[in-house]
């Protein structure tokens, strides 16, 4: 990734969760480019210290565990909020609480000076799906703290081995024709993973010391169904959709853990989300930074570039074990990827 934001090097302490999840593990290279002082939190580190660079600090800990927190705190200027528990096997919304109360704690008694937070953009207020309305609900909490909070809420995400990307791939690679449900026709502002991390990393350096919550998507909005015809476009595949009225979450959920394995774990969740509109209503986020989005086309076929080598650079699997267990606090990213 190119970094075009104009900060010089970061001289202060930055906390960073979910170093092994999609987005943080995206993140961790770039600031160590930009020779910030990192340390991150991994509930194992033996797994991400092989990852980082030889001055990247490793710390163990848990967002549900409070002392683990005070410790890893110690000395932090600016943290990242980048865990969530799309993965969980438990009750989550729950978790979510716990977690964002133990991290707003710790980070106000260690004098934390401001917490970046990635939540998820969805374009109505009611009625939200769980998981949506578990990341409205840990925004309020970490901005309960008391710690100023930049909340970033985004749509759907297109990088290669993000979920939204591999889930297009996956159905648009393996099914020629295609009976496809409702949610295939809601609209969404994808974001290109690289606008996603200039945006995080220009947050460092945004002037002020209050809340700020900021939606932010690419340059189009567009359906899932259309991503899905972009895509064959430029895979050169003849494809047809044929829209059916029905066809429930659930049903949904089962329909996609048939043709792609993988989302298995997930579906229900996935499609509870993506069935709500994800559009930006406010546009202030276009005058606080420097970016200007790039739009469907080229956001797939920088995708593309990358998915066809053999390792993406991060994927959102990668906070799954191989052993098939759910996502683990510490461990993941809360981007709607």
């Amino acid at each position: 990734m190119t970094i075009n934001s104009d900060a010089t090097k970061t001289q202060f302490l930055v906390l960073l969760t979910g170093a092994t999840g999609y987005i943080g593990g995206r993140l961790v290279p770039v600031l160590e480019q930009m020779g910030c002082q990192i340390r991150c939190l991994a509930r194992r580190p033996e797994y991400l210290k092989p990852r980082v660079a030889p001055g990247t600090e490793v710390v163990e800990g848990n967002v549900l565990d409070m002392s683990s927190l005070r410790a890893a705190m110690d000395g932090v200027d600016t943290a990242y909020y980048l865990v969530h528990s799309m993965g969980s096997s438990g009750a989550f919304e729950e978790e979510d609480r716990v977690a964002a109360r133990n991290f707003g704690a710790a980070a106000k008694k260690s004098g934390v000076q401001r917490i970046i937070y990635l939540g998820g953009l969805c374009s109505e207020d009611t009625d939200l799906s769980p998981h949506l309305r578990s990341r409205r609900e840990v925004g309020d909490i970490l901005r309960s703290s008391g710690v100023p909070v930049i909340e970033f809420r985004t749509s759907i995400v297109i990088g290669s081995g993000s979920l939204s990307f591999e889930l297009i791939r996956s159905l648009v690679e393996r099914l020629p024709v295609m009976i496809t449900p409702r949610w295939v026709s809601v609209h969404a502002q994808p974001i290109a993973v690289n606008d996603l991390l200039e945006y995080l990393i220009q947050a460092l350096h945004l002037p002020g010391d209050g809340n700020s919550i900021l939606e932010i998507g690419g340059r189009d909005v567009v359906s899932y169904g259309g991503l899905m015809q972009e895509y064959a476009r430029q895979r050169g595949l003849k494809r047809i959709m044929i829209p059916v009225p029905v066809l429930t979450p659930g049903l949904s959920s089962l329909w996609l853990g048939l043709v792609t394995p993988v989302f298995a774990r997930i579906g229900r969740k996935l499609i509870d989300s993506v069935r709500h509109s994800s559009v930006v209503q406010d546009t202030s986020a276009k005058e606080v930074f420097n970016i200007v989005p790039v739009g469907v086309c080229d956001a797939i076929s920088d995708a593309l570039k990358n998915e066809d080598l053999d390792f993406a650079q991060s994927r959102w699997s990668d906070a799954l074990s191989s052993a098939g267990r759910g996502r683990q606090w510490g461990e993941s990213d809360s981007a709607p990827a």
